[in-house]
């Protein structure tokens, strides 16, 4: 491990040869969407890509682009989100972690930082991306859950129903009900390869896993799938929808809050489980008795 000290590194990158070898650094990264207009740079706006590369550019002393695994948008979260960039090789790639952090906001975090090869891709090279979906259903509002939740108290939800809608969106299907306007791909054609609902105490959550994801598929599947679940829209109801691609019928995005992009996987990926698995914490409220004055 080098003894350098982060200044003294990026000063050797101030002064470094025109010659200077680059390398290829991958970046795991958490945030709070809140206050971000989504992932990618966008003028005139603050999002996560940005604000990332121009903390690097700090460093190097010119501009950078930060490639990610996917594009949150504005408000939603990233437990484990994956990038890359090119950079100095003077600057040992697992030290950019560190490096970074003392330069980006509070609701940013690079949990680790190591080398990749040349040609691995943090996009391209992914083979699946993980979503989760958590829903608070406890009457009483609570600020702590808030920023990473839907507070649904309308009725309850069965989970039950929720799952067996789910089964039948795992595999190879045009889901074009679920995709917001204004996407630029081609088509709508998506390999979900699970889907899980569960219930902790007054938290549903809801795990999709996929090779990719459509504009705004996964807050609007949810906005559809409480209805299911509230016993408003049959099992066969929500199923003939998707599979006739029925969009119209689509009319309610789930809020961002509540939406966080949990992990991506990969074929060779050089950070340790503890690192990207599951960062995401649980919420779970114990239902307990109030206690008796005396």
């Amino acid at each position: 491990m080098s003894s350098k000290s982060p200044l003294l590194e990026t000063s050797a990158v101030a002064s470094a040869a025109p010659d200077t070898e680059y390398h290829r650094v991958a970046l795991v990264v958490q945030y709070v969407g809140t206050h971000f207009h989504g992932w990618q740079r966008q003028p005139r706006e603050r999002t996560v890509q940005g604000d990332i590369e121009a903390a690097i550019a700090t460093v190097l002393g010119q501009p950078v682009t930060l490639c990610g695994a996917g594009r949150t948008d504005t408000g939603v979260h990233a437990a484990a989100q994956v990038a890359h960039f090119s950079a100095p090789q003077l600057i040992p790639a697992h030290r950019w972690a560190s490096i970074l952090n003392g330069r980006l906001p509070e609701d940013i975090i690079i949990r680790a930082s190591a080398a990749v090869p040349d040609d691995w891709h943090a996009q391209f090279s992914a083979q699946w991306r993980r979503y989760r979906y958590t829903l608070y259903t406890h009457p009483i509002p609570n600020l702590f859950v808030r920023p990473f939740s839907w507070h649904y108290y309308y009725e309850s939800l069965s989970t039950v129903r929720m799952q067996a809608a789910l089964d039948l969106l795992v595999g190879y299907h045009d889901l074009t009900a679920f995709q917001r306007a204004g996407s630029k791909r081609s088509h709508a054609w998506v390999e979900l390869q699970s889907a899980e609902c569960q219930r902790r105490d007054s938290f549903v959550t809801v795990e999709l896993q996929a090779n990719g994801f459509l504009y705004g598929m996964v807050r609007l599947l949810m906005g559809i799938l409480v209805q299911v679940g509230r016993g408003l829209l049959s099992v066969e109801e929500f199923t003939q929808l998707w599979r006739c691609q029925q969009r119209e019928r689509v009319k309610y995005a789930a809020p961002a809050g509540g939406l966080c992009l949990l992990r991506v996987g990969y074929e060779y990926f050089p950070f340790a489980p503890d690192v990207w698995y599951d960062t995401q914490p649980h919420f779970a409220l114990p239902l307990v008795s109030a206690p008796i004055a005396v």
